[in-house]
């Protein structure tokens, strides 16, 4: 009855237009009432405990690192150095895309902000080389959502913070599935491109190269200060946040000197705003949380799995399904906060490894931005580039069927995750 509950009064909200993180509210209060245990100190206490973890300090300073990546400059000259490797290839502006996306991941963490930047730069110079609209324009949403997976990465913080899973081997976990998110890409692109009449530019030559490789360098250390840094203990996650703002902020101030201060001081306000809105739904999502655990919602939904819980691979199958349904109505970071509490304990009690159903649970939801209907990503692209949804959808197609593929060999096969993880954190 509990369950039921919860799940009517929240599905009910979201149909109705309320705001998620109001909808979670509300069927925290319906929990309440039910159980009779409303009181509005309580409720009032719980959201403010709910955002009360060091860890989400990483939110707003690895805010404003990709939004000072994206205005000083660290984007294009990525993208430079890319074009200078790959760029003469057949197809080479997709290779480029690629490469471009995986560093860039290992810079701002943000789908959408990464897509944006992808087609801002590369959509006009593939469309006047004549590359067909729809993969293009697919490929580069398809590359955006790599950034949740490679550290440094919003969803894998509040993943963490929602499952109480290490957000270090979250981060370390992560950048061998993103890494292999990446091949796949270049794979599927290949395929594509090979029968395509695409023009390509003159091979850059080697002083060319070295002169893009000597201007990108200090856009390339960041991800490998922060990956290193963890690795090494020299600082947590969240330092590891602070570290990356201070480090975009002085190499597009001072270095690159593409950051001025009125742009610092819109760079300062969008990042508060975006914090603002994530903290808020975490605040709500913590009280649902508490409620989900003092209802034992998780021990209805142990129940309901019962039978799979001998079986981890059918279990995850299980799990995997039910967020791919919601991750292709919902946005990344709701999905996350309302099914991993839920879900978390028959994780574990089914012995599966939290760090490798978080890092999975995040791969799919990722996928989830560009899955019609909603697609956040994929309406993001098509807003930058101009493009219609319908193209965006027809072109994103092959990406997603190779991505599910990825996930299903990741649910056959887990130590593809959890090896290299392990490996990582030492």
């Amino acid at each position: 009855m509990t369950l039921f509950l919860f799940l009517f009064v929240l599905i009910g909200a979201i149909l109705l237009g309320v705001p998620v993180a109001f909808a979670l509210l509300l069927s925290a209060i319906a929990l309440m009432v039910h159980m009779d245990l409303f009181s509005s100190d309580i409720l009032a206490q719980s959201l403010v405990n709910g955002v009360d973890n060091f860890a989400l300090i990483a939110i707003p300073f690895f805010l404003v690192a990709g939004e000072t990546m994206s205005v000083g400059g660290l984007s294009r000259r990525i993208v430079r150095l890319a074009m200078s490797l790959v760029g003469h290839r057949k197809g080479g502006l997709g290779y480029v895309a690629i490469i471009t996306a995986v560093v860039l991941a290992g810079l701002s963490g943000s789908a959408v902000a990464d897509a944006a930047a992808l087609v801002a730069i590369l959509l006009p110079m593939m469309r006047n080389a004549h590359y067909p609209e729809k993969y293009s324009v697919g490929l580069l949403a398809s590359g955006g959502i790599i950034a949740p997976v490679i550290p440094p990465s919003l969803p894998l913080i509040i993943i963490g913070v929602a499952g109480n899973i290490s957000i270090s081997k979250l981060f370390l976990g992560g950048i061998a599935p993103g890494l292999m998110m990446g091949a796949a890409l270049v794979a599927t692109w290949w395929f594509i491109v090979r029968g395509e009449a695409i023009e390509t530019p003159q091979k850059a030559s080697a002083e060319d190269r070295l002169v893009a490789l000597r201007d990108g360098a200090w856009a390339l250390l960041l991800p490998v200060i922060i990956i290193g840094g963890i690795k090494t203990g020299i600082f947590t996650p969240t330092e590891a946040a602070v570290v990356a703002a201070v480090y975009a902020i002085a190499v597009s101030a001072l270095i690159y000197r593409e950051l001025s201060l009125p742009a610092f001081y819109k760079i300062l306000v969008r990042s508060a705003r975006a914090t603002a809105m994530v903290m808020f739904l975490v605040g709500c999502a913590m009280v649902a949380s508490w409620l989900i655990t003092v209802a034992q919602l998780p021990q209805q939904v142990a129940t309901l799995l019962e039978p799979l819980i001998d079986s981890p691979r059918l279990l995850m199958l299980a799990i995997m399904v039910l967020v791919l349904l919601v991750g292709m109505v919902m946005d990344l970071t709701p999905t996350i906060l309302i099914l991993v509490p839920l879900l978390m304990p028959v994780v574990k009690l089914a012995g599966i490894d939290p760090v490798y159903f978080g890092l999975m649970f995040v791969i799919n939801t990722s996928i989830g931005l560009i899955t019609p209907p909603v697609g956040t990503v994929l309406n993001v692209v098509c807003g930058v580039g101009k493009v219609r949804f319908e193209t965006a959808i027809r072109g994103v197609a092959p990406f997603i069927g190779v991505y599910m593929a990825l996930l299903a060999l990741f649910i056959l096969f887990p130590d593809l995750i959890i090896v290299p993880m392990r490996w990582f954190t030492g």
